[in-house]
């Protein structure tokens, strides 16, 4: 009953938190930024979105076949089609609890090719670390071209004021605490339960092998090659939304790359982005056009190509991923 309770509130809880932060994001607009925001959804040119669809669709592919580059080195063929519906099957459940999905996707490869989790778990481990190197060199990049708005931005937004600061500060001192609580809870476990300790030495040492498996690659280049690529496509599928609206077409390059930034972030630290993802990037646009367009044209329109972007993207990843789903089901049904 009481684990029951745990995971539906693991569901709930970010859901609600979801909810509220797409109430916040209709309730901190004006009549005025509204107006904006329904004519901007009006006057929409849809085939860039469209077009967007099908740059991200490449992405997702190009995910799934770089996966076999680092299962292949632990002993593990796979076929593309299992893959991929493990991928698309965890994008779905990162939309219903924030980074559940590369557990998930562990889980279904287990089910369709028999690759033992804590290996696959080690290999999207592996692959989150190189996303995480990647969006660093979007940050240097956006950077490079844009440091100045960057930091007014920012600045703008209240990110370096003294209250976001002390916040940060006892932010970090609960989680050194949470940190020491584990840690002590670990070395009770480890000196007290031998056989929980031979499951976690057995549970790490495949993790790291999945983590290591990029480094015995046999084809280093060509996941170092799709990486680039997953990568590249993802700022150009977010980069072609903005010639949708005449009024967007103006944000230069370093302007999408530093929403594209706010959106990344927004997705990391909600489930899918959902509330988070449209505002951060409307704040971008909204900065981009204030002068020209005034501030509350501006943040209408801004909060309008935000919502297409965070939209069609959830709403492909939905379909697609229901359709593994629904493929998964069928394939296991055939075995029995």
């Amino acid at each position: 009953m009481k684990n029951q309770l745990v995971k539906i509130l693991k569901i709930i809880i970010p859901l609600l938190i979801g909810v509220y932060l797409m109430w916040y994001f209709w309730d901190n607009m004006s009549e005025k930024d509204r107006s904006s925001f329904f004519r901007a959804l009006n006057e929409a040119n849809y085939f860039w979105f469209f077009l967007s669809l099908i740059f991200s669709f490449l992405s997702h592919l190009s995910r799934a076949i770089r996966w076999r580059y680092m299962l292949e080195p632990i002993g593990h063929k796979t076929k593309l089609m299992n893959r991929y519906n493990a991928l698309m099957i965890g994008y779905i459940m990162n939309l219903l609890i924030p980074r559940a999905g590369e557990a998930s996707r562990a889980g279904v490869l287990y089910q369709t090719e028999k690759v033992p989790f804590s290996k696959s778990f080690g290999t999207i481990i592996a692959e989150r670390v190189f996303d995480l190197i990647m969006l660093g060199v979007v940050v240097l990049l956006a950077l490079f071209f844009s440091y100045d708005d960057l930091m007014e931005i920012a600045s703008k937004n209240g990110l370096f004021n003294r209250e976001s600061e002390a916040g940060g500060v006892a932010l970090g001192w609960i989680a050194i605490g949470g940190l020491v609580v584990f840690l002590i809870a670990g070395i009770i476990v480890w000196k007290f339960v031998p056989k929980v300790k031979e499951k976690l030495i057995g549970f790490f040492k495949d993790i790291v092998a999945g983590v290591f498996s990029v480094f015995k690659s046999n084809h280093p280049w060509r996941f170092l090659g799709h990486t680039l690529f997953i990568w590249v496509i993802y700022v150009a599928f977010f980069g072609l939304c903005f010639f949708s609206l005449e009024s967007t077409k103006v944000v230069p390059f370093g302007g999408i790359l530093i929403g594209f930034i706010a959106g990344t972030l927004g997705i990391m630290f909600t489930n899918g982005g959902m509330g988070a993802y449209p505002m951060l990037v409307g704040m971008v646009i909204t900065y981009y056009l204030g002068e020209t367009l005034g501030e509350e044209e501006a943040k209408g329109v801004g909060n309008a190509l935000g919502m297409m972007i965070w939209s069609t993207q959830t709403v492909m990843m939905i379909v697609l991923g229901l359709i593994s789903l629904l493929l998964v089901q069928r394939s296991k049904k055939a075995q029995t």
